[in-house]
């Protein structure tokens, strides 16, 4: 790697900020870019090469947002159940481009520990986050909602083992917040001579 390459994916590492789905504009990101961006996601790290991440791309946000608000009304008690929460549900994505359920598929082979499945999955998304850095695109990755609720793995009829890592707003945004630290790096690394 050359020192520009270092830079550039510095930057890029450096830059990448949540940008909530509601900050965005609703302008159209091409299938292209998005496609791309799932080409990176297929580079990530993988033990015994099972390759444990799925996504499924929603094209039209509100197609999505509509199926989570239902799930959360049809899943939820009288009691619990809140207009607010139902109504963010059904908007979250009026101004993302695509929505992405990043998902874990568990692989056959037992020897291979779940943990590493989901870190190999959340690498994959990082790379999605940092391609889509690189292209201009903003992004999102949630949890919230039903996303992590047995109803959502029904929904897209995952196996027992199988779990959703989150939802995915990608769309562009006018503003790109700066970003912060609030606990020095030296206070996170031991070096042991």
């Amino acid at each position: 790697m050359t020192d520009l390459e270092f830079t550039t994916i510095t930057t890029i590492i450096q830059n990448r900020r949540t940008i909530k789905p509601f900050m965005m504009n609703g302008h159209k990101i091409p299938n292209g870019h998005i496609a791309a961006i799932l080409e990176l996601a297929d580079w990530a790290p993988t033990h015994g090469f099972t390759e444990p991440w799925r996504f499924v791309v929603y094209e039209d946000p509100t197609q999505f947002c509509a199926a989570h608000a239902n799930l959360y009304r049809e899943n939820t008690s009288d009691e619990d159940f809140a207009d607010g929460v139902f109504n963010n549900l059904l908007t979250q994505g009026d101004k993302a481009s695509h929505v992405i359920i990043a998902i874990m598929k568990r692989g056959n082979l037992p020897k291979i520990p779940a943990f590493e499945e989901m870190a190999a999955t959340a690498c994959a998304v990082q790379n999605m986050l940092l391609g889509a850095t690189a292209l201009n695109i903003a992004s999102y990755w949630g949890t919230g909602g039903m996303a992590l609720k047995p109803a959502m793995k029904q929904y897209l009829q995952l196996g027992e083992d199988d779990h959703v890592m989150g939802i995915l707003y990608f769309g562009y945004a006018d503003e790109h917040p700066a970003g912060k630290r609030t606990t020095p790096l030296e206070q996170k690394v031991s070096w042991v001579k």
